[in-house]
């Protein structure tokens, strides 16, 4: 399980670096296997490139080669996502975390030249991202598999287009060095039974150690025990996003004394409704709040 880590912000809507590094110590004590930064969840379309990087130094300080990073860098614009891989300073980071172009709508082709470029422009792993809804465009299965098998280093996919049957082709077809990552908390199980290898959550934020758990018993097999899980969070994984991605992670993180209920424009908190519904399921999981 990886966790797409937030930002947190202060009243001011001021970077809160001090409580980033609590983040990342609350996921380095509770069974986080790697975290995704700076991306869609952390809200980086709003971030600056000086916050950006002090984001990037401060996990990466705080990690110390504890866990693997995967680091968010994409866009709609193919020259300067690879000027960035060939002058930025990596160090640090274990693999790249790459977006499908948004808004631009690419054809099939222009998404794999896209990659193509983003390959040849670094030796770092790549996990391609597709999130449909968010990008305006599908990255279909055939697209994917061809990326996949033309370049060596891009190992996984981030698939969040909630078309079962596209990721199951995937799975069934993919060459045996790429990996399928569920994008999407609530469809985590049954895609690890059709043999996905894990999640980058958002949900992990608030709740690494028991979604980890959720994982970890999904992967061994034991189905029974990972369902359980799995149920306990369900009306949780439709509050998650019933007002947008990350305000509901923030309202539970903010739940339960973490942080402030921050985000930037045009990003705004949960709705109080939304807030008190979690707030007793949070209670009735026994979490304090």
């Amino acid at each position: 399980m990886g966790v797409a880590l937030i930002t947190p912000f202060k009243e001011d809507e001021s970077v809160d670096y001090s409580a980033l590094t609590r983040l990342v110590d609350y996921q380095l004590q509770n069974n986080t296997d790697f975290l995704c930064v700076l991306g869609t969840t952390a809200e980086t379309p709003t971030l600056t490139e000086a916050e950006k990087q002090r984001i990037k130094q401060t996990v990466i300080e705080r990690v110390n080669g504890r866990l693997p990073i995967l680091l968010g860098v994409g866009g709609n614009n193919t020259r300067a996502v690879v000027e960035t891989l060939k002058t930025d300073d990596f160090t640090g980071v274990d693999a790249i975390l790459s977006v499908v172009p948004y808004y631009n709508k690419p054809s099939q082709e222009g998404i794999y030249q896209h990659y193509k470029a983003i390959a040849s422009a670094t030796e770092l792993p790549i996990v391609l991202y597709n999130v449909p809804g968010r990008t305006g465009v599908n990255m279909t299965a055939e697209t994917t598999l061809r990326i996949a098998r033309d370049f060596n280093h891009v190992i996984a996919i981030k698939e969040a287009s909630g078309d079962i049957s596209q990721m199951d082709d995937i799975i069934k077809n993919k060459p045996a060095s790429f990996n399928v990552i569920s994008g999407d908390d609530g469809i985590t199980f049954p895609l690890i039974t059709l043999g996905a290898i894990g999640i980058i959550s958002v949900i992990g934020n608030a709740f690494p150690r028991e979604f980890s758990r959720m994982v970890r018993l999904a992967l061994q097999g034991d189905y029974p025990n990972a369902l359980t899980i799995h149920h306990k969070f369900a009306e949780l994984f439709k509050l998650l996003f019933v007002d947008g991605n990350p305000a509901g992670v923030k309202a539970m993180l903010n739940a339960m004394g973490m942080i402030e209920n921050k985000l930037r424009l045009p990003l705004v908190p949960t709705r109080i409704t939304t807030f008190e519904r979690m707030r007793k399921i949070l209670n009735e999981l026994n979490i304090k709040c």
